[in-house]
């Protein structure tokens, strides 16, 4: 999972960053509200993880102008210390997907990061095969079969497809492609790889109107395979 962590203590920051990593998921950190929300517009992430007080704005203040102004549906977890009710209310009220009270503890964390992953189809699925009619995919053999027609794909085309479809309805940034597909910092990968490939899996796969999928670019920032019906 790609973690958009926003926490203005540099010493805390870094903590739950190592704590989130040895769980294996990537964390990108930010400390200013202003500096985050300009972040998750150049960028895709699977969470937000928000403290609430800022030196600049709230991060209660951040969630409001995710769910109202940027129509952001990305989860959000709230961590903060404070643990009365009407904060909880509000804070889940406003679209926060979770809140965790300080002190943060290690454990519980991780386990609420990865009850969101499953909750919303970002970890693999616990079964063999996943269906986005037409579409069946099967996670052994990595193949992809539509109608019952096998498509062949590369292992990196399968990882592709199973990423854009378990992203599917969400703009996803070519970035956040690139990290979870590639080794983001193998020199030789850059953004037109992913464009390439994305290309050559569209035309394989068919994503079009009659298939009831579309997977269509977004300017200067990557992709959004969405269902369009037929």
């Amino acid at each position: 999972m790609r973690i958009a962590l926003l926490e203005d203590d540099s010493d805390q920051s870094e903590l739950v960053r190592l704590w989130l990593e040895e769980a294996e998921h990537s964390v990108i950190e930010f400390s200013t509200g202003a500096d985050f929300l300009r972040g998750v517009r150049r960028e895709s992430f699977d969470l937000y993880l928000l403290d609430w007080m800022l030196p600049d704005i709230t991060g209660l203040d951040v969630l409001c102008k995710l769910r109202e102004g940027n129509k952001d549906s990305t989860p959000v977890m709230l961590a903060t210390v404070r643990k009365e009710e009407r904060d909880i209310v509000a804070a889940l009220e406003a679209g926060a997907d979770d809140y965790l009270v300080k002190p943060i503890r290690r454990r519980e964390l991780v386990a609420r990061v990865d009850a969101i992953c499953r909750r919303y189809g970002v970890t693999a699925p616990s079964t063999d095969s996943f269906l986005a009619d037409p579409y069946t995919m099967d996670l052994k053999s990595k193949t992809v079969a539509l109608r019952g027609e096998d498509i062949p794909l590369t292992n990196r085309e399968f990882e592709l497809a199973m990423f854009l479809f378990r992203h599917a309805g969400r703009a996803v940034s070519r970035g956040h492609i690139l990290e979870t597909i590639w080794d983001i910092d193998s020199p030789e990968v850059n953004t037109r790889t992913v464009d390439t490939h994305v290309s050559r899996l569209r035309k394989k796969m068919q994503l079009n109107a009659e298939n009831g999928w579309k997977l269509a670019a977004i300017y200067q920032h990557g992709y959004r395979l969405e269902q369009t019906g037929t």
